[in-house]
């Protein structure tokens, strides 16, 4: 009987452990998200950054 208590005991712990530990997993996963969705625009930013450089500014001819 003893050992069924403390088997109890060990499955309330280790149910109470994974609803403790849901908002750091989802913190985690939300953040590696952000890495990612910027990760991925990061050869956007450097392409239209190239292109600015290799076509110039037209807006800057037309006001002189």
């Amino acid at each position: 009987m003893k050992d069924k208590k403390l088997s109890d005991l060990n499955n309330l712990l280790l149910i109470a452990l994974l609803f403790s530990l849901t908002g750091c997993v989802g913190t985690v996963v939300g953040a590696v998200a952000d890495v990612a969705i910027e990760v991925a625009k990061v050869p956007f930013k450097v392409g239209g950054a190239i292109a600015d450089v290799v076509t110039g500014d037209d807006e800057e001819e037309e006001k002189e």
